[in-house]
């Protein structure tokens, strides 16, 4: 691979190693060298010419100090796409550099649902106001009436920009509307067809159209199976699910009376389900997806509630520990295998958790199999936990050479890990059925039952044989 200088406009910026696409670290600090260098022109050769995500990502990925004069070198040619796809809080800062006139331009070149989804991420109602006010009026009247929608509902993410024909036209005269329409999206897979009332009844695909002959009615080439369409109202998760079980490239979505309002496509969908996949792996961590850019104080901020919460479960823990202080200070080695009862139950009670928590998302998890998904989690986990207890018993016992040690632990794990099996798949099912986002707090009250019942399981076992 070709190395970038500080005057050089090699295409360094993809294939790193084994990754197939994504940005070379060298490229970042060859615009980097080159800001350094004062040589703007040299930065701007080497950014002008990247995709907009890779543009994304190097202003995300530069030193901050070189982000301000970045925008500046790519303003002539800034592609807007760059803004939907950015860090929120670098996006805070590429704004504050483009200033108010730019913004609203680069807002009026976006799709329908890139210009919502950017103005609805301007948290300042003042600032809001300035830019749709900034906006054409046609431009202000998509975007406010985007805005009026729930936030991660279909009508807030759905584009405005959609393909309607009368089903009486034939093929013809759609291509020729095609060909001379001056409004239609930049992309797009299929046509909808509509009845006199603007309510979809059928869609044809672009593949489908382009094949049928010219005086074919549009009636006669709608496909066969019924028109799946979204409400406006709809939250997002379940349309990416309607997308995921029924391979849809596309889908209308409408209102309250069946009239046509927009379209939602596979790739907002995609993004859709990225972004929920890597929300609740991130909420069961007890963290936001803006931490890797956020600063150190927003970072603590946002994360010391669940330490704090976790602090408060791991007491209830000790609490149990001190109820058999008397059998630790007899017998130490209880002390020094503790942790493995605790770790254990713990580890098994997350993969337990994870398993549970996705499969609610996809919906393949509910209140007519819960019965028999916790059941099988507990019998997973008595087996491993059996299985474990056959390693562990053993070592345990020839370590202090104490047999009944050995015995002790063995059942301890054996129980904790009924209890991960129990507690991991009950716990995301409970919070789901009290409306609360099972990826929210699982892994806390997960780790307080599996170190608080271990440690009770292992000292009160030990109390009773050992003591």
């Amino acid at each position: 691979m070709a190395e970038a200088t500080a005057t050089s406009t090699a295409p360094v910026h993809l294939q790193i190693e084994d990754d197939l696409y994504g940005l070379d670290p060298e490229f970042v600090r060859a615009v980097e060298d080159a800001f350094e260098a004062d040589n703007p022109a040299a930065a701007r050769e080497l950014a002008e010419s990247l995709h907009y995500s890779d543009a994304a990502d190097l202003l995300e990925r530069i030193n901050p100090q070189w982000r301000a004069p970045l925008v500046e070198v790519l303003r002539p040619e800034f592609d807007p796409e760059i803004l939907t796809v950015l860090d929120e809080n670098v996006r805070d800062e590429v704004i504050t550099a483009l200033g108010f006139a730019d913004l609203a331009a680069a807002i009026v070149e976006l799709d329908s649902d890139d210009a919502v989804l950017l103005v609805s991420q301007i948290e300042d109602p003042e600032k809001q106001t300035r830019l749709l006010d900034a906006l054409p009026p046609d431009v202000k009247t998509v975007v406010t009436q985007g805005l009026s929608y729930p936030e991660f509902s279909a009508g807030r993410m759905m584009q405005r920009e959609v393909v309607s024909v009368p089903a009486y036209w034939t093929v013809g005269e759609v291509l020729d509307y095609l060909r001379a329409s001056p409004n239609l999206p930049e992309e797009f897979y299929d046509l909808f067809v509509v009845d006199p009332r603007h309510r979809p009844i059928g869609k044809i695909g672009l593949a489908r159209l382009v094949r049928a002959k010219r005086p074919v009615r549009l009636r006669d080439l709608m496909a066969e199976e019924e028109l799946t369409t979204v409400p406006v109202t709809a939250d997002r998760e379940e349309v990416a699910f309607l997308f995921r079980q029924q391979d849809l490239v596309s889908a209308p979505v409408v209102d309250g009376s069946g009239r046509l309002r927009g379209v939602i496509t596979i790739d907002d969908i995609v993004d859709v389900i990225d972004e929920e996949a890597a929300d609740d792996m991130l909420r069961l961590a007890g963290v936001s997806d803006t931490d890797l850019y956020s600063a150190v104080k927003d970072t603590v901020r946002s994360r010391i509630p669940w330490l704090l919460i976790n602090l408060g479960t791991a007491i209830i823990a000790s609490t149990v520990i001190g109820l058999f202080e008397g059998t630790l200070e007899k017998i130490i080695a209880l002390a020094v295998l503790m942790p493995i009862v605790a770790g254990l139950g713990g580890n098994a009670g997350t993969q337990t958790l994870a398993v549970a928590v996705r499969s609610l998302a996809t919906k393949e998890l509910d209140a007519d199999n819960a019965l028999r998904v916790i059941g099988k989690e507990i019998l997973v986990g008595m087996t491993n936990g059996a299985i474990l207890a056959s390693v562990i018993g053993p070592i345990a016992w020839l370590w202090f050479d104490m047999p009944m040690v050995g015995v002790v632990i063995g059942m301890a794990v054996t129980f904790n890990l009924f209890v991960a099996g129990l507690m991991g798949s009950m716990i995301p099912l409970a919070l789901d059925k009290a409306g609360v986002d099972p990826a929210i707090g699982s892994s806390i009250f997960l780790t307080m039952c599996t170190d608080s019942l271990g440690f009770f399981a292992f000292l009160g076992l030990a109390t009773l044989f050992l003591i």
